[in-house]
């Protein structure tokens, strides 16, 4: 399969069992050995050139003392893949914000996702599960090739206490120094009205330029890929962008915060 093709759910299945595969610090050549097959298959896999079938996922698992997390992985897969047959507006968004090359974002209310330090994740996730899957998330921002990642915030969130003071202070400390590295910007937006601005959103696009959509509704989410959705979305966030505050102005405001309310 042409790499311009490979499917983003085959990918971040792949991208798993080569983590596993390097924490356990073996080969594809030592891999193919344990699971009876060639190296090279091993590394389509692993780069989501192909589907694998459930029972060397399994011979995988064994293989690398997954303890059932691939066997969950491509179980998870089949799911996704069956579902896409029937809904237009069905998608994992966590899976193509994994293989994304960058990511556009708007938050109302809270810190977006991939930023939150864990004591924030903490005060506002009951479940310790979704607290350590929200931080497995962040292991993109330090992989090889991260994404790019365009934010805007809704100014608020600098002053909207989650948890106490001493969770703030380290939380903006966090973005503040996120907001220097090369690929990510960070934008806080004033109160200002801006057309068609419903609801935080989401745009992942991928290495051949596709892009799914997420936006927040009442009760969960909507995953879409839809080209009125996304060309809404792409107007919307360029809106956004210019209606914010610009990158330099925004770490400002980060630290006068950070300073005046929760030192």
């Amino acid at each position: 399969m042409p790499e311009n093709k490979i499917d983003p759910i085959l990918l971040s299945f792949g991208q798993g069992v080569r983590q596993f595969r390097v924490a356990r610090n073996c080969n594809q050549t030592e891999v193919a050995r344990r699971t009876s097959v060639s190296r090279s298959y091993v590394g389509l896999v692993e780069t989501g050139r192909t589907r694998c079938r459930r029972d060397f996922a399994t011979r995988l698992d064994g293989a690398l003392e997954a303890r059932g997390e691939i066997v969950r992985a491509w179980d998870e897969l089949l799911q996704e893949f069956k579902a896409a047959r029937y809904a237009a507006h069905f998608g994992s968004f966590p899976r193509a914000e994994g293989t994304a090359s960058m990511l556009r974002t708007f938050e109302e209310r809270l810190v977006y996702g991939l930023f939150q330090t864990e004591a924030y994740a903490s005060a506002l996730l009951s479940d310790e599960s979704k607290v350590r899957a929200r931080m497995k998330r962040q292991e993109r921002l330090v992989r090889e090739h991260p994404p790019a990642i365009h934010s805007v915030m809704d100014e608020s969130i600098l002053y909207r206490e989650v948890g106490n003071s001493k969770t703030m202070h380290d939380q903006l400390e966090f973005l503040h120094a996120l907001s220097h590295r090369p690929n990510i910007t960070i934008q806080l937006l004033p109160v200002v009205y801006v057309r068609n601005l419903w609801s935080c959103f989401a745009i992942a696009t991928q290495p051949d330029q596709k892009e799914l959509g997420y936006t927040v509704k009442a009760y969960g989410g909507e995953t879409s890929s839809d080209p009125n959705d996304l060309a809404m979305l792409n107007e919307t966030f360029a809106c956004l962008q210019a209606e914010a505050h610009n990158a330099r102005d925004t770490r400002s405001l980060i630290r006068r915060a950070i300073d005046d309310r929760w030192n």
